[in-house]
């Protein structure tokens, strides 16, 4: 096994904007919106991690929980059986640092225990109050990421007066008590939650904008890849139909200030990202 960048280094990496860093997805969950099932075997999803390792990505992204519109919460108990075991698995095959993607605390600290060194929080660590004790005692990395409700009810009619200054004034705030907690500011990254409270429109004037959140002292992630919002400007295609789609706005992403990519097609969005970094950064692999 290659020895791994440690996630502090490419956090800096990040923050520096040397280069994009892909973030791969690997939900094992029988209702993610776009892989739910494929990966809920969990020498399916092993393998899988393993590929995209392989393929490109920088960080492991593993979820037990769908967070997808109108998605229900899960048992604690359920959640951790699907995603740990991956967790333990993946972290001895690969090299690559593991986030887990949960809103629990519970989860959090049991992933940490078993390998991961990130939490990926859709809620910015304000589902859960032990989130942020949690993430800061045990000196985990953190994307703090901006959305309007919760999975149950984020896309019933969201509405802002400013969009973009409401989600980069919610990730000051989230930030803010993130540093409270002990958590330091070179640990997080912030994301805007493409999807998660937001009509289409706020999701492109989010992607036009998305430099208003790069003052905000850490690295912008952002995951559009097969939304649904890209579904809708391509006529309805469902998500397997989405790659164009996906392709444009992890170019677009990286163009406009975006330093991580959230992604499911790695292989194929770590060659855009490469691609991109040339032009944006001036970086050639």
């Amino acid at each position: 096994m290659t020895p791994s960048k440690p996630i502090q280094q490419l956090l800096d990496i990040a923050r520096r904007g040397e280069r994009t860093l892909i973030v791969g997805i690997l939900n094992v969950t029988p209702d993610s919106f776009s892989d739910g099932g494929q990966y809920l075997d969990r020498e399916r999803a092993i393998a899988h991690g393993v590929e995209m390792v392989r393929d490109g990505a920088d960080i492991l992204d593993i979820g037990g929980e769908s967070t997808r519109p109108g998605a229900q919460a899960v048992p604690l108990d359920e959640e951790l059986a699907r995603a740990i075991p991956v967790i333990e698995a993946l972290s001895r095959r690969v090299a690559a640092p593991i986030s887990i993607d949960t809103r629990n605390a519970p989860v959090a600290e049991r992933a940490i225990e078993a390998g991961a060194v990130m939490v990926n929080d859709v809620s910015a660590m304000s589902h859960d109050p032990a989130m942020a004790e949690t993430v800061g005692r045990t000196g985990a990395a953190v994307c703090l990421m901006h959305m309007r409700g919760t999975p149950e009810t984020m896309q019933q009619k969201p509405e802002y007066d400013d969009v973009v200054a409401e989600i980069r004034g919610y990730l000051a705030l989230r930030m803010a008590a993130a540093m409270e907690a002990g958590i330091r500011a070179d640990r997080m990254i912030v994301d805007p939650g493409l999807g998660f409270g937001k009509t289409l429109e706020h999701n492109l004037e989010a992607l036009r904008n998305l430099r208003a959140l790069t003052d905000l002292g850490a690295p912008v992630m952002v995951g559009a890849s097969r939304k649904a919002m890209l579904g809708a400007l391509l006529g309805g295609a469902p998500p397997e139909d989405r790659f164009e789609g996906s392709a444009a706005t992890t170019a677009l992403a990286i163009a406009n200030g975006a330093s991580l990519v959230r992604v499911h097609d790695v292989r194929a969005m770590a060659r855009v990202a490469r691609v991109a970094d040339a032009i944006v950064r001036g970086v050639r692999a």
